[in-house]
């Protein structure tokens, strides 16, 4: 294969995103219809969820196949875990998250949404806007998801009627307006056949607008990122003391925010130390400079006393430095969460102890009210709680960085994942 062809494909921009949306509004579908009709699935593939069809007795190819990996989601022709699929077209590349609709598995959505540019929600024509499109657009917000796209699907069920479409796109905008959401798209769509998935239709000659794939491929991601707040969280020190490199030491982690360059004055968190970047080194070699989400070794002019959790930072721009900040919790655990409970807190490679001081109130996700009174927080419960930890973090507001302004909650027993939350 050409190489050349090869480097030009991994410089290709990634665009990550989130399906959301009610049980059988169509998400699997939409997603089996995108992937076939762009090319993206090999003939075997194909074939394989042909014969699954007919087994169950469909007149049809059913190509929600194709992303219903899970047995129990194939007998029962519903999604229950977040299923990941990759795929590119000439112009991007695109990891998917497809998450569940049902109610009981809000955390999968937060799970599957929690890295995404854009969300995907769907709506089915009939049924208009419902208490989940409400549930999954809150959630899309308080996750900060930049770019949210309404998929209207099922305009062949209701004649591809205009009006049924302006009425959703109305009522979506009237519940939207409540929210954090800055750039709102709309596609009237037929996953089953393919109308505006990657074909403009012919039955929809009213709506002007692009069809989904298009908008998914030429959408502006490149400003989504924080490259003002230089923030890099220590997650290795590389010391290999061998005869070729008796005195390198590197610290290595992942990029969190800013751009970093070689030569750059930088202040290391928590002592305060201050140095200049001596190089930036990756496997292929040193680069010039760094920028999220690549994965780097930094080494400094100067031999400073740096391990895991530990930040570099720029010295005029500082993240947060505290014990006690505030978080929007989604509670992932069916064991309800413990006032003054002590749980084992992670936040980019910091990790420590902490307690929950207070539970300021919990969220009605369908009508957005803050529930003062209601103390009891579940699985699936979306909450603001305060908390203190055992060692300093250094941190951001989650709308500014969603790296250093994530945190999850471990329970200390069984070590399960019990919460995941964003700093505000």
């Amino acid at each position: 294969m050409n190489s050349k062809k090869d480097s030009g494909y991994s410089d290709m921009e990634l665009l990550r995103f989130t399906t959301a949306g009610s049980v059988d509004d169509g998400k699997s579908t939409l997603i089996g219809r995108m992937l076939y009709d762009s090319k993206s699935i090999f003939k075997d593939q194909y074939e394989a969820i042909r014969i699954a069809s007919e087994k169950r007795g469909e007149d049809y190819i059913n190509l929600a196949l194709l992303t219903d990996g899970l047995r129990a989601e194939r007998e029962q022709g519903i999604t229950i875990d977040v299923a990941y699929r990759y795929f590119a077209t000439p112009l991007r590349k695109f990891i998917i998250a497809d998450t569940p609709g049902h109610i009981q598995y809000t955390r999968n959505m937060v799970t599957g949404a929690s890295t995404a540019n854009l969300a995907i929600i769907l709506v089915d024509a009939r049924k208009g806007i419902i208490e989940q499109t409400k549930r999954h657009a809150f959630i899309a917000s308080l996750l900060k998801i930049p770019h949210i796209v309404i998929c209207v699907n099922k305009m062949d069920l209701v004649n591809y009627e205009q009006d049924v479409y302006e009425k959703i796109k109305k009522d979506f905008q009237s519940f939207a307006s409540k929210l954090e959401v800055l750039d709102i798209h709309f596609v009237p769509v037929s996953a089953l056949l393919g109308d505006n998935v990657v074909e403009k239709s012919t039955n929809m000659n009213w709506y002007g607008g692009s069809t989904l794939l298009y908008l998914l491929e030429t959408i502006h991601i490149g400003s989504d990122q924080n490259l003002v707040d230089c923030r890099f969280p220590v997650q290795y020190v590389i010391r290999p003391q061998s005869l070729e490199c008796p005195d390198y030491r590197g610290y290595a982690g992942r990029v969190a925010g800013g751009i970093f360059k070689p030569g750059d004055k930088v202040m290391v968190l928590p002592s305060g130390f201050t140095s200049r970047i001596k190089s930036i080194d990756t496997f292929n070699g040193p680069i010039k400079e760094a920028f999220m989400p690549m994965s780097v070794t930094i080494r400094l002019e100067d031999e400073i006393d740096i391990s895991r959790g530990d930040m570099i930072v720029r010295e005029n721009n500082v993240p947060n430095v505290g014990q006690d900040f505030d978080v929007m919790i989604c509670w992932l655990n069916e064991k309800k969460m413990q006032l003054n409970g002590k749980y084992t807190i992670r936040h980019t490679t910091r990790e420590a102890r902490c307690i929950i001081k207070d539970i300021r109130y919990k969220v009605d996700i369908n009508t957005l009210h803050r529930l003062e009174e209601d103390k009891e927080i579940g699985l699936n419960d979306i909450a603001r709680i305060s908390l203190r930890t055992t060692v300093p973090f250094f941190y951001d507001k989650y709308r500014i960085n969603r790296v250093t302004g994530s945190i999850i909650l471990i329970d200390e027993g069984t070590n399960e994942t019990v919460g995941a939350g964003m700093i505000v």
